[in-house]
């Protein structure tokens, strides 16, 4: 007898869904606050005190703002229903936006690398700043540390990679303040080309993480699979419902946050094409339950039971 498998209501999770798309609004919405303010204060102060450092890092602050307004974007339409010409949903949305984020972030840094270099080749054009950016640059690394620890908090609650990446996007920009700061400070004491190699360091540091992101976002819309572990544990569920004698050929494609999976399940053969076909439904309900995953295809095959106990048998004598 086939185990009984509470399936998900369905108004259930489409309310889990507008909610994870509320907080990752919300939180996105915080971050451009914050990120406007910052890119105002900075630029502003960097002027006036004459800090390439400060400049390059309001600069910064206003990809991070561009960011938010791409993530808004993208999670606006993920949540869309599946349709005719999506059947599977709309979530590659956010691998698009996370594609986005990494070549803003690369096109940015690389323009940061040649503005820095310029400068610090010519030494005598370098010169001191206002005490003025030292204090915004510390006000901006304490503001966007704080802002990094709030949206990776939302991120890992709503279990969204585009958001962990817009997160970390903060956490860079609180990095790149700190070296600000340390780059004013030296200029203050009179080491002046410091401030244009803090600009430098920044703009190597936004170019890494372009890279990175642009790079893995890429690789997800070559339909990536998930990692091992997610697909092992995957496996044990599909073992572990009644009537599966066997597993093999799994695949899968990530979409955005899910995954979608292909598996061939092997049943005993003598039972009915029914009853196969229910053993096959509960597998995917228990899938579908447990894991982060948006379908599940199964291909019902019959169980060898002569070669599954030649193979074990093999195993024993290697022992």
């Amino acid at each position: 007898m086939i185990e009984e498998i509470e399936i998900v209501d369905s108004d259930l999770s489409q309310s889990e869904s507008l909610a994870r798309g509320k907080a990752a609004s919300r939180s996105t919405w915080v971050s451009v606050g914050v990120n406007l303010c910052l890119t105002v204060l900075q630029i502003t102060a960097g002027v006036v005190s004459k800090s390439q450092g400060l400049i390059a890092d309001g600069i910064h602050s206003l990809s991070d703002l561009v960011a938010d307004f791409v993530v808004l974007f993208a999670n606006h339409y993920s949540q869309k229903a599946a349709d005719e010409d999506h059947p599977y949903g709309h979530q590659r949305y956010e691998t698009a936006a996370s594609l986005v984020l990494g070549l803003l972030l690369l096109s940015v840094g690389v323009g940061m690398l040649i503005s820095a270099v310029e400068k610090v080749q010519d030494p005598d054009s370098i010169r001191q700043v206002h005490v003025l950016a030292l204090y915004v640059a510390a006000g901006a690394l304490l503001a966007k540390e704080l802002l990094f620890r709030y949206m990776l908090s939302v991120a890992k609650k709503v279990k969204s990679s585009m958001l962990v990446a817009n997160a970390w996007h903060a956490r860079s920009d609180a990095a790149s303040s700190l070296v600000v700061g340390v780059g004013i400070a030296g200029n203050l004491m009179g080491y002046t080309i410091l401030d244009p190699v803090a600009a430098l360091i920044v703009g190597l540091m936004v170019t890494k993480m372009g890279w990175q992101f642009g790079w893995d976002a890429l690789h997800d819309l070559m339909d990536r699979a998930a990692d091992q572990t997610e697909m092992a544990a995957i496996q044990t569920t599909l073992l572990e419902t009644p009537g599966v004698k066997n597993v093999h050929d799994i695949k899968s494609r990530k979409m955005g946050d899910m995954i979608v999976v292909d598996a061939h399940i092997e049943v005993d053969p003598n039972i009915s094409v029914e009853e196969g076909h229910d053993i096959a439904v509960v597998a995917r309900q228990r899938v579908m339950r447990r894991h982060r995953v948006l379908n599940l295809m199964t291909h019902i095959d019959p169980w060898q039971k002569l070669d599954a106990d030649h193979a074990h048998g093999t195993k024993l004598l290697d022992l």
